[in-house]
């Protein structure tokens, strides 16, 4: 707090806003950054605890995401878009917390309130410009982790002396082909041992693995590739690229 004040009254009568504020932050003034983000826990608990319906404490996992948010907030605003900070963070605190919830399965029924609703603070209804704002920090927000997510990918699949390129032209033309791999790939990581040999050998055991599936030696061996890279995005933290699996197994 005592940062942001001197930084205040360094400004003499010019009383300085969040968004002034926020603009030497995005210069590089980590400390009065650290100085914002303790002074606005309480607008982050607040906002957090509107989404969940409890009260929240800083020991919540709930509350290191809005916190994680707010800070996002600050980073990416963009004061030409006409929204505020509170106003803009609000929003994006909000919808990270619940795409947290949602994939979590902690609460049902939760949704977005963009009314702070408290008297005398600033209400959160956004006008179309602002909207914009906040969809463009999301949409740059996901390629981002979609980039990195590919760039982890990819680092995996190295140790199995595994690319991209190979892949893709390697990977099933048709798509029942392909849904026989990603079946094949499902009983590699359902049993223990043959992911085990997997992990540790970087290859697939497809004697073994012949005897638990109702495809040929051949068909295994012509799709190993894919059918080892499938296996690793099911065991591993890959959220965007699981999606890819979605309606085509239970998983």
């Amino acid at each position: 707090m005592l940062n942001v004040v001197l930084f205040l009254l360094a400004k003499q009568k010019k009383k300085q806003t969040l968004e002034e504020i926020a603009i030497h932050i995005q210069n590089g003034d980590q400390q009065l950054l650290n100085e914002v983000l303790e002074d606005y826990k309480p607008f982050i608990k607040k906002t957090v605890s509107s989404v969940c319906k409890r009260f929240i404490y800083e020991s919540d996992d709930e509350f290191s995401i809005g916190l994680i948010a707010f800070h996002d907030a600050i980073l990416k605003y963009n004061q030409q878009r006409g929204a505020s900070i509170i106003s803009f963070s609000e929003v994006i605190i909000k919808r990270k917390v619940i795409d947290y919830i949602r994939k979590n399965g902690r609460y049902q029924d939760v949704s977005i309130d963009m009314s702070l609703g408290d008297e005398g603070e600033e209400s959160s209804n956004l006008t179309i410009d602002q909207i914009v704002s906040v969809e463009e920090f999301e949409k740059q927000e996901e390629a981002n982790k979609r980039r990195e997510e590919i760039l982890s990918f990819q680092e995996q699949l190295a140790h199995f002396k595994l690319s991209f390129h190979e892949l893709v032209e390697q990977s099933p033309k048709h798509e029942d082909a392909r849904l026989n791999a990603i079946e094949i790939a499902n009983k590699v990581v359902s049993s223990k041992e043959i992911l085990d040999y997997l992990i540790e050998k970087k290859r697939l055991p497809i004697k073994k693995l012949e005897k638990q599936v109702n495809v040929s030696r051949k068909t295994i061996e012509r799709n190993r590739k894919y059918i080892i890279a499938i296996s690793l995005i099911l065991i591993g933290d890959y959220i965007y690229l699981r999606d890819y699996l979605k309606g085509r197994l239970e998983i």
